[in-house]
């Protein structure tokens, strides 16, 4: 009996550890459900698990009833690429707090969300990040000419992204990779004057894939939240991959010739119809379910969502300012997406959030700001600055949202 118990408590820890990783891995949105998740599960077969979490590992230790432990070190890099694993793993983490499957059914459940293969093959991703970035590209310039150039840009992007698939050391240096690759082009071949735009406007949609606006947030939701630890790391993260676009952003500048003074920051006069700004819409919620790997049953609740979260943001924004509007938007997304995520067979609320958190253009102004600081304009403090208080207000925004819904969403 003391052998079968020792095996039991041994097979436990060993599909927690799985657990834990994967939910580690698909936390890029913030760890601060992983404990939550691992808890639940492991009081469902009648031991209790506790956590000390980074966002990048975790200390796993499991309790059995007779008072047997084991401790292991979990590690997974987050990411937010593979949300078609978070699809699956909420109706299975539901089945498992209900107590409906044994654990070896459990794990080899688990095991099979683990190792499942992308739901689209590469050409659809590289599909994905292109409509991602052509759907995004009227928010910088509602012009048919930040269009044109987005589509051979996000193109240039997409490629580099799904080499990297094939290529793992090409991912470790990516953002550096297709921000140099993305400012040559556009340095060489688009920035042709003020008349169509700045080059940081031009190639902003075909980088918007790589930025780290959800990072961003997630840092100071974590931070508002209590969670100093995980916060704190994950905003210096952020800041790195930052950098690491903008750095690639003046090697561009430097590798075309040019100087960094090319890097202004005007708008071109707008020539696009309000039906093509209505659209757009649909082309980025459809980029990135093909980008992130999403299931295609989710398309119609993203899409409500992405044009709930304009429709606040274009009406409060009008009555209170940007930064009103934002967090206005942002309780708005996240109370909807918590209602919405209701039930094990509902969407999750990570994925619900996502589409609609893009839309609010949190990490460009970061980028915006570096890049255009860089070319020696001061009009770069104040993207920056609009950088720090609108990431402050939606990740805050988020918080209220799913304070207010708080018992009837995804948990």
């Amino acid at each position: 009996m003391e052998q079968r118990s020792v095996a039991d408590l041994d097979g436990l820890t060993a599909f927690l550890a799985r657990l834990t990783g994967l939910l580690l891995r698909s936390s890029g949105e913030g760890a601060h459900l992983v404990e939550r998740a691992v808890a639940d599960s492991a009081r469902a077969f009648g031991c209790a698990a506790s956590l000390l979490l980074v966002p990048e590992a975790a200390v796993l230790t499991v309790t059995a009833a007779d008072g047997g432990t084991r401790v292991v070190i979990v590690r997974g890099f987050p990411e937010v690429f593979r949300l078609d694993q978070v699809a699956a793993l909420k109706p299975f983490l539901a089945d498992v707090r209900a107590g409906r499957i044994r654990l070896v059914e459990a794990d080899r459940r688990l095991v099979e969300i683990e190792g499942a293969p992308m739901p689209y093959p590469w050409w659809l991703k590289f599909l994905g990040i292109v409509l991602f970035a052509l759907g995004f590209a009227p928010l910088m310039q509602p012009t048919w000419y930040e269009i044109a150039t987005t589509a051979v840009l996000g193109a240039l992007a997409a490629a580099l992204a799904v080499t990297a698939d094939r290529v793992p050391r090409l991912r470790r240096f990516l953002p550096l990779t297709v921000s140099t690759a993305v400012s040559v082009v556009t340095i060489e071949l688009f920035a042709d004057g003020p008349a169509h735009g700045g080059p940081v406007l031009l190639m902003l949609p075909a980088l918007f894939y790589f930025v780290p606006g959800d990072y961003l947030s997630a840092a100071t939701a974590e931070l508002v939240a209590g969670l100093i630890t995980t916060g704190a790391i994950r905003l210096v993260y952020s800041v790195f991959l930052l950098v690491q676009l903008y750095v690639g952003v003046l090697l561009g500048v430097l590798f075309a010739g040019s100087s960094p003074h090319a890097l202004f920051d005007v708008a071109a006069h707008s020539d696009l119809p309000r039906w093509a700004l209505f659209l757009a819409w649909i082309v980025f919620t459809a980029g990135t379910l093909l980008a992130f790997a999403i299931p295609l049953r989710f398309f119609w609740p993203l899409l409500l969502l992405v044009y709930v979260t304009v429709g606040v943001q274009s009406a409060f924004t009008k009555l209170a300012g940007q930064t009103g509007g934002t967090f206005v938007a942002a309780v708005a997304l996240a109370a909807a997406a918590t209602l919405i995520a209701r039930g094990p067979r509902r969407p999750p609320r990570l994925i619900l959030i996502l589409p609609g958190f893009f839309t609010l253009t949190v990490g460009s102004l970061g980028m915006r700001g570096l890049t255009t600081l860089a070319g020696g304009y001061v009009e770069g403090f104040q993207d920056l600055l609009k950088l720090v208080t609108i990431v402050t207000a939606l990740a805050i925004g988020l918080v209220v949202g799913e304070a207010l819904t708080q018992g009837h969403g995804d948990t």
